[in-house]
């Protein structure tokens, strides 16, 4: 069983560990039904966040380092981001570098996981009564 996320950073030591754990706290506060999802990073503690609980899916991550945390976001160039504020060139990952309690305030960084996860792809829902009465239809047609 792997640690935790709040297990990594104690036994890492952390100095960043309080501002890690309050910067998840808030991707929870606005993405209730996200999943966590620990994964390695050379240099820090990191965790996703998605809605189908697939890597491929994470739409959020902090990357605690020892100087900082980052907020990073998986889709992140795609995002509005009018006052130049994502840092980052590559073609998808944009982060925010957060430094203190001060810099997690600021208004824009909850705007900013509020609408990764409203762009995040969700689960899809499934009614399973009608999912079976589709297969079984098809196994009848097949038969005629």
């Amino acid at each position: 069983m792997s640690a935790t996320f709040s297990e990594e950073l104690a036994a890492q030591g952390s100095p960043m560990e309080s501002l890690a754990l309050a910067m998840r706290q808030m991707v929870l506060e606005e993405a209730p039904n996200a999943m966590e999802t620990p994964y390695a990073v050379t240099n820090a503690v990191s965790i996703g966040y998605s809605f189908t609980g697939r890597a491929v899916d994470l739409f959020v991550h902090i990357a605690a380092y020892e100087s900082w945390v980052n907020l990073g976001f998986n889709e992140g160039a795609s995002l509005a981001d009018p006052g130049c504020i994502l840092r980052g060139e590559g073609l998808k990952i944009r982060f925010i570098r957060i430094s203190s309690l001060a810099d997690l305030e600021r208004p824009f960084v909850r705007r900013f996981v509020q609408q990764a996860a409203t762009a995040a792809k969700k689960p899809v829902a499934v009614d399973l009564g009608k999912a079976v009465q589709v297969l079984a239809e098809r196994k009848r047609k097949r038969r005629s």
